[in-house]
């Protein structure tokens, strides 16, 4: 067997080998073959024969499901998923962009595609509205911009906290469609042929 003394079984881990406690499991080989339900003792002794562990990857199921593997390989590779995990959540930040109820088209787009951008690295986005002196008696006004916002960042985007006022400030928090992950950044949106061609085209086809 690979480990000669399995170690002592905490909760977020495993049972390996002679912790198993089931009288049989669900047995799955070294090579992803279903074996089929069989004694534990018997898949213990399959598990020596190849110098390999006896891992319960499925506590919950009856009977338990269980796997002939290298369980010090199994265990490197899952650390590394959970450090790589750890680093890309660390990595992700909040960004806000602030906006005015009367923003006009020019600056929407400059901060709308900026939006995109953070959303395409992975990034949270708190969208902010600011509302000055009577501008709070038109908070409709800023809904329509956030809706604007919202229609706008779709398929990368997807809100995370619908909007809400905030002192002078109403927010939205969008975060990127695949939680937790970086998505792909919007292709540029073609030109349009130019007018000469256009006719050019209509000519060759009349």
């Amino acid at each position: 067997m690979k480990i000669s003394s399995a170690p002592v079984n905490k909760d977020d881990e495993p049972r390996v080998n002679s912790e198993i406690r089931a009288a049989s499991v669900l047995l799955i080989d070294d090579q992803g073959n279903k074996i089929g339900v069989v004694p534990t003792a018997e898949a213990l002794l399959m598990s020596e024969e190849r110098d390999l562990d006896l891992v319960e990857v499925a506590p919950l199921a009856n009977p338990p499901v269980c796997r002939i593997l290298d369980y010090g390989k199994f265990r490197f590779q899952q650390q590394k998923r959970d450090k790589d995990a750890r680093k890309k959540q660390k990595n992700q930040t909040v960004k806000e962009m602030k906006m005015r109820p009367k923003i006009d088209q020019h600056d929407y787009d400059f901060k709308v595609k900026a939006i995109r951008s953070f959303l395409s690295d992975g990034h949270r986005v708190k969208v902010s509205i600011f509302f000055r002196g009577r501008e709070m008696a038109f908070l409709d006004r800023g809904r329509e911009v956030l809706n604007r916002v919202r229609a706008d960042i779709e398929p990368i985007g997807k809100i995370e906290t619908e909007p809400r006022m905030e002192g002078s400030y109403m927010r939205m928090m969008v975060c990127p469609a695949a939680a937790g992950a970086a998505v792909p950044k919007p292709e540029k949106p073609k030109q349009a042929a130019a007018p000469e061609k256009k006719a050019e085209q209509a000519d060759t086809v009349n």
